[in-house]
């Protein structure tokens, strides 16, 4: 696992963290069931406080990226599957949303594009 964080960058480092691991893990640099280092052993080779990590590591799990198994560690999940069906179903809730605003699909679909561009900074 390779991560570089760039302080004078704008961006977080914990969202720096979190955006690079989440990315090797969706890529399969790291493969499923790939045991990440310890929270303060991270944090001590990348120059962070340690909460900042577990900032990353807490937001990586809520997405279903890593998962914590108590005293054994934290490994990347099979989260490609999950994933998806959380996409899925925020997508099926934004679907019902749009309908009962009353919104047509082509209104609906911009919105959603207009959210990616900033999200994903395109």
């Amino acid at each position: 696992m390779t991560l570089k964080i760039h302080i004078d960058e704008g961006v977080a480092p914990y969202e720096q963290v979190r955006a690079q691991i989440s990315e090797q893990a969706r890529s399969g640099a790291l493969p499923v069931g790939y045991k990440l280092p310890t929270v303060r052993g991270l944090a001590e080779e990348l120059g962070l406080a340690a909460n900042t990590v577990a900032k990353a590591y807490r937001a990586l799990e809520s997405d279903g990226v890593i998962e914590t198994r108590g005293r054994n560690g934290t490994f990347v999940a099979a989260a490609g599957s999950a994933a998806e069906r959380e996409a899925a179903s925020a997508a099926q809730a934004y679907a019902e949303r749009v309908h009962r605003l009353g919104l047509s699909d082509s209104a609906a679909l911009d919105a959603v594009r207009d959210a990616l561009r900033a999200a994903y900074g395109s």
